[in-house]
C-alpha cells in the first residue's frame, strides 16, 4: 500500500526530560522519524520540552512547541493548527518513550483526538493495553501458545499475599504500566516480601503488579522486529545478554549477533515472536520481543514485548545500520516494508534483513558515584544513565572497545593493574552483580578462582566465560616478553583481540607511545570496515565505520577511502553521563552540519549508539569507534584533517586537546593552551589578577596538613574540589578542620596526585552565568542566566532563569564587561561560557570554560538563533563575530528546570550542593515574575540546600 495521501502533517510527541530509564535514544528515534516523514512532504510539529536535544531544534521539524508533555498542551497545540488552517492529521506517540505513549492514550480517553479529527498512527491501543497490562499480556500468550511464567496480577497488599502463598519464592514483582524496571524486584524470602509488594503498588500508575515465578539465572534474548500494513515481517537484530536474567536489559551488557544461540532454538524464536506480534494486534511498526531460555532443557519464555520503538531499537539500528526509526515512520502513514529502499545501501529492499559480519557489545554506564548510599547492585529497575558501543569482528575486539569507550578511568577490560584481588569480595561481586562484575570477571580468573565457581556464582554462559579466560592466557604469553622481543604473531593477536596499545604497555612496563612506534614497526594496522547492513553483500551508500586488526595484514582491503577534500574532524562526547549528557550531542550535531555549510568534508567520531550524532546521516563520514586517544589518533593519521574541533564534546573531546597540541594536530578554534589556562586556577587567577577582575580567594594543595594550614587564612565556609572535572565531581562545601581534613584525604585517595582547590565560599550569593560567542578580537553575549538557588548548587542542578530577572544594571554591566574582557583575554575563537557569584553589588568570576557548554543548547532554543552554528564558522575562521546579524527573539523568560531520577536510589537523599546530581532538564517559558510556576520554585529556592 502505498503513502495515506491524506496524511499532510502530523504531530511527533517527544520523550520530555532525560531520566534513568528513558534516554536520549528517544531523542534519536524522534529525529529520525521526524526527517523521514519531512522527506514525504508531510508537515511535522513536534511537542517535547527538553530543550537540550536535537530533536526539538528547528531543523527537525516545520513547527517545534517546547511544551509539558501534558493533555492540556497537546490541546491547545491542536487549537492552533485548526486556527492557522493547517490542522493536525495524525499524531504519532511511537517515538518518545513510555511518556508519550502515556500521554497519547490520556489524549483518546479524553475525546482530544476525536475532538480534532486527528488520529493515531503507528500505534494500536490494544496491542499498548495488552502489554503494559500484565495479566492481559499473560492470558494473551497463553491463548497462542507461549510459554510464560507462572504467576497472576494483584490490585492489593492482600490478593498480592495470597498469589505469593501460592506460587512460593522466589518470586519476581513486575508494576504495570511503568518503564525500566521501576518498582520491580526480585523477591527471594517473606521478609522482603511486603516491603516489595508495597513498592511495586505505589510504582504503578494503575496500582496493579505481576507476581510470578522467578527465572533468575536463565538466559536472555531480544529480537527487534519490524512489520507493515500486509503483515510482512522482517528480524531486524538478535541481541543477546551477556547477563543472565535478573538484570535489566538497559544495565545489561547485550551482544548481537546473539553468540550461544543454536540455529534449532533460533528459529523457534523468532517463529514465537512473529507470533507474538500478530497476536497482540495488526498494526504496523517496530516491535521488541524479550525472550527467556533455560539452560537446562531449552525451554523458551516470553517475558515481554513492547510495541513501539524502544531503547534496543536505538543500540540495533546503530549496530546493523538498518534505520528502523525512519523506515517504521514511512510504515505508520501507509508505506510497505516492500515499497521502502534501505537507506544505508540505497539499493536494497527495506524487506531486506540485515546481515552483520561484526560483533557489537553494548557496556552501559552508570553514576552510583553521584548518589552517596545508593544501592549499586543491579536488578529488574534500571540505573543506567547511558551506554557505549564497540564494534569489532568478534566478541573480545568488540568487547575491550566497548570498555575503552566508558570513560570510567580503565583502558579496556584488564591489563591496567586495577584488579579487585580480595576473593571473597570477588565472589559476592560475581553473584550479586554491581555495575563493575565485567570487570571481577575478568579478575577472578587472575585471582585463580576455578572456572566452574565463576560459572556457577555469576550464571553466566560458559561461552562468555571462555573468551575472558583466553584473555588472562594471553596476558600471561606477553608478559613472558621485552617489548622489542614479542614476536610479531603475538602483538598481532593482542591487538585482534582488542587490546589498546595502553593495555600492552602495561603488560610489558613501556610507554604506550613505544608499544604503538613497535607495533608500526611490525607492520601491523588497523584497517576501517564499513557497517553496510549486508555483510558486504551489496555495497553501501552511506559511509559508517569501524576498526579491526582481525583482517590479513598483507591486504587488509581498507573500507574506508580518503577523499582529496579538506576535512574537519569533531569529536564526539562519550556515552551519557551526570554532568555531561546530550546537550553536548546536540553541539556536536550542529557543529558538523556548519562545517558542512563551510564547505568541509566532516567526519565524527563517537560511540554513543542513542545519539543523533551517531546517526550516519548527519556527518560525511562516522566512524564508530571509541573516544580513546588510539583510535582518534589513528582516524586522524588516515584522514588526515585540516584540524580537529574538541570544544563541542564535553570533557572528553577537552581531554584530548593536550596530546593533540603535542603531536602536532590542529586545534580548530580556542587552542589547547588557552583551555589550560582556563582549567589551571592558579593561572587563571593571576590572568584576573592583571585584569583586575574579582574572584573568591582561594589556593591550590596537595595534601590535607597544607589544607588546614591554609583553611586559616582563607576562612570557612570552604569549597572543596579537585581540578580538571566536570559536573563538579568530588565537590563539597565544608564548615571546619575536620570536614575539610575528611575530603581533601577521600579525594587524594579518589585521584592521587591531583591539585586540589581550595575556594573562600560566598555564602548567600546569588550566581549568574553567562554564554558567549568570540573571535579573538571581539565576543558577543548570547545569553545571561540567574540562577534561583543561591551560589553552592551546581549549576546543572539549578533552576536558571534566561534573561536574568532581578540583577541591577549596575552588576549586569559588570558581568557583560568581564564575560568580554576574559573571552579575548583567553584568546576564545568559539564558545565560552563564564559563572559568577553575586554578593553586595560586587561580581566575582568562579570559572571560565571556553567550550560548549551545557546552556547553550538551552539558550538557543529560548533565543530561537542557531548560536553553535555561528560560533563553529568563527572557529573555523570564516567569519568574524561583526559578521553575524543576531537578532535573538526575547519575549518573557525561560526557565531551566533541572530533572532528576532519585525515585532509582530511594535510600539517597535529595540534598543538592556543588556536585550535580540531575539527569536531564526542562524549559519552561512564562510571560513575566509574577507566574505561579516561577513564584513557587522562588520560594522553595533553599530547600534542598546542602553542603
Amino acid at each position: 500500500m502505498p503513502k495515506n495521501t491524506n496524511l499532510k502533517s502530523v504531530l511527533i510527541i517527544g520523550s520530555g526530560p532525560i531520566i534513568i530509564g528513558q534516554a536520549c535514544e528517544f531523542d534519536y528515534s524522534g529525529s529520525q522519524a521526524a526527517r523521514s516523514l519531512r522527506e514525504e512532504g508531510i508537515e511535522v510539529a513536534l511537542i517535547n520540552s527538553n530543550p537540550a536535544t536535537i530533536m526539538t531544534d528547528p531543523l527537525n521539524a516545520d513547527y517545534v512547541y517546547l511544551k509539558p508533555l501534558e493533555k492540556k498542551y497537546i490541546e491547545e497545540i491542536l487549537q492552533i493548527h485548526v486556527d492557522m488552517g493547517k490542522p493536525i492529521d495524525a499524531v504519532l506517540p511511537t517515538m518518545g518513550g513510555q511518556t508519550a505513549l502515556n500521554l497519547a492514550i490520556e489524549c483518546d480517553e479524553a475525546g482530544i483526538f476525536e475532538k480534532f479529527n486527528t488520529k493515531m498512527i503507528g500505534v494500536d491501543i490494544n496491542a499498548i493495553e495488552t502489554t503494559e497490562d500484565r495479566e492481559k499480556f499473560r492470558l494473551k500468550m497463553k491463548e497462542i501458545g507461549v510459554s510464560v511464567c507462572e504467576g497472576r496480577t494483584a490490585k492489593s497488599f492482600l490478593e498480592g499475599k495470597e498469589i505469593a502463598q501460592e506460587i512460593g519464592f522466589p518470586l519476581v514483582i513486575r508494576p504495570s504500566f511503568t518503564m525500566g524496571g521501576y518498582g520491580g524486584g526480585f523477591v527471594n524470602s517473606p521478609e522482603e516480601f511486603d516491603r516489595a509488594l508495597n513498592a511495586g503498588l505505589h510504582a504503578s500508575p494503575v496500582h496493579e503488579v505481576l507476581i510470578e515465578q522467578s527465572i533468575l539465572g536463565w538466559k536472555e534474548y531480544e529480537l527487534e522486529l519490524l512489520r507493515d500494513n500486509v503483515g510482512n515481517i522482517v528480524i531486524i537484530c538478535t541481541i543477546e545478554n551477556f547477563d543472565a536474567m535478573g538484570v535489566h536489559t538497559g544495565d545489561s551488557i547485550t551482544v548481537a549477533p546473539a553468540m550461544t544461540l543454536p540455529d534449532t532454538i533460533y528459529q523457534r524464536m523468532r517463529d514465537m515472536a512473529i507470533k507474538m506480534m500478530n497476536g497482540i494486534g495488526q498494526f504496523a511498526g517496530g516491535c521488541n520481543v524479550q525472550f527467556a531460555l533455560s539452560p537446562d532443557d531449552d525451554t523458551i519464555i516470553g517475558i515481554e514485548i513492547n510495541p513501539r520503538v524502544s531503547r534496543s531499537s536505538a543500540l540495533a539500528s546503530k549496530a546493523t545500520g538498518y534505520p528502523i526509526a525512519k523506515i517504521a515512520a514511512k510504515m505508520a502513514i501507509g508505506y510497505n516494508l516492500d515499497e521502502l529502499i534501505n537507506p544505508i545501501t540505497g539499493s536494497t529492499s527495506a524487506m531486506f534483513e540485515p546481515a552483520i559480519d561484526y560483533v557489537i557489545v553494548k557496556v552501559p554506564r552508570w553514576n552510583f558515584a553521584k548518589f552517596k548510599g545508593a544501592d549499586q547492585k543491579l536488578g529488574l529497575q534500571m540505573k543506567a544513565v547511558g551506554e557505549a558501543m564497540g564494534i569489532g569482528r568478534n566478541f573480545q575486539e568488540a568487547l575491550q572497545k566497548a570498555c575503552q569507550s566508558l570513560e570510567i578511568g580503565r583502558n579496556g577490560l584488564g591489563a591496567d593493574g586495577k584488579e579487585l584481588k580480595d576473593q571473597a569480595a570477588l565472589k559476592e561481586s560475581l553473584e550479586h552483580p554491581s555495575w563493575d562484575r565485567m570487570f571481577h570477571i575478568y579478575d577472578a580468573f587472575k585471582a585463580g578462582l576455578s572456572f566452574n565457581t565463576i560459572q556457577n556464582l555469576s550464571k553466566i554462559d560458559k561461552w562468555f566465560l571462555h573468551q575472558i579466560e583466553e584473555l588472562i592466557h594471553l596476558e600471561k604469553e606477553i608478559m613472558k616478553y621485552k617489548l622489542e622481543d614479542i614476536p610479531a604473531d603475538l602483538m598481532l593477536e593482542a591487538k585482534q583481540k582488542g587490546y589498546a596499545d595502553r593495555q600492552i604497555a602495561h603488560l610489558v612496563h613501556r610507554l604506550e607511545s613505544e608499544v604503538a612506534a613497535q607495533r608500526h614497526e611490525l607492520g601491523i594496522k588497523r584497517a576501517y570496515k564499513c557497517v553496510d547492513t549486508c555483510a558486504a553483500e551489496f555495497e553501501a551508500q552511506t559511509p559508517y565505520y569501524y576498526s579491526t586488526f582481525n583482517v590479513k595484514q598483507d591486504n587488509p582491503d581498507n573500507e574506508s577511502e580518503v577523499s582529496d577534500k579538506k576535512k574537519i574532524l569533531v569529536i564526539g562526547s562519550g556515552p551519557n553521563r551526570i554532568g555531561q549528557g546530550i546537550e553536548f550531542d546536540y553541539s556536536c550535531v550542529h557543529g558538523v552540519l556548519a562545517a558542512k555549510e563551510c564547505g568541509y568534508e566532516t567526519i565524527m567520531i563517537n560511540c554513543n549508539p542513542e545519539t543523533v550524532s551517531t546517526d550516519p546521516d548527519i556527518s560525511d563520514k562516522l566512524y564508530f569507534e571509541p573516544v580513546f586517544w588510539e583510535h582518534v589518533y589513528d582516524i586522524i593519521q588516515h584522514e588526515k584533517p585540516e584540524g580537529v574541533i574538541v570544544q563541542l564534546g564535553g570533557q572528553t573531546a577537552l581531554k584530548m586537546a593536550e596530546k593533540l597540541t603535542k603531536y602536532g594536530i590542529k586545534i580548530i578554534g580556542t587552542s589547547w593552551e588557552a583551555l589550560d589556562l582556563a582549567e589551571d586556577r592558579g593561572r587563571f587567577s593571576e590572568k584576573l589578577v592583571e585584569l583586575g577582575i574579582p574572584y573568591p580567594k582561594f589556593t591550590t594543595v596537595r595534601t590535607s596538613d597544607k589544607a588546614v594550614e591554609v583553611s586559616k587564612e582563607l576562612g570557612f565556609p570552604l569549597l572543596v574540589r579537585p581540578s580538571y572535572v566536570l559536573g563538579g565531581q568530588s565537590m563539597k562545601i565544608v564548615i571546619n578542620e575536620d570536614e575539610l581534613e575528611q575530603h581533601v584525604v577521600r579525594i587524594l585517595s579518589e585521584i592521587p596526585d591531583n591539585n586540589i582547590l581550595l575556594d573562600h565560599f560566598l555564602e548567600g550569593a546569588v550566581e549568574a552565568e553567562a554564554d558567549a560567542i568570540c573571535d579573538g578580537e571581539e565576543a558577543y553575549i548570547i545569553g545571561i542566566m540567574e540562577h534561583i538557588e543561591p551560589a553552592g548548587i551546581h549549576s546543572g542542578d539549578s533552576y536558571a532563569v534566561l534573561p536574568a530577572f532581578d540583577l541591577s544594571e549596575n552588576v549586569l554591566s559588570q558581568i557583560e564587561d568581564y564575560t568580554k574582557r576574559i573571552a579575548v583575554a583567553l584568546d576564545t575563537k568559539g564558545l565560552i561560557n563564564i559563572q559568577f557569584a553575586i554578593k553586595d553589588e560586587i561580581v566575582y568570576v568562579i570559572e571560565a570554560n571556553p567550550r560548549a557548554s551545557r546552556t547553550v543548547p538551552f539558550i538557543c532554543k529560548a533565543y530561537q538563533e542557531p548560536y553553535v552554528n555561528y560560533a563553529t564558522q568563527v572557529m573555523l575562521g570564516e567569519k568574524k563575530v561583526k559578521d553575524f546579524n543576531f537578532q535573538p527573539v526575547k519575549k518573557g523568560y525561560a526557565i531551566k528546570i533541572p530533572v532528576f531520577s532519585f525515585h532509582k536510589f530511594p535510600n539517597v537523599n535529595k540534598e543538592l550542593g556543588p556536585e550535580m546530581k540531575s539527569t536531564g532538564e526542562g524549559i519552561y517559558f512564562i510571560d513575566n515574575l509574577k507566574d505561579e510556576y516561577f513564584l513557587k520554585v522562588y520560594k522553595e529556592r533553599n530547600m534542598y540546600m546542602s553542603r
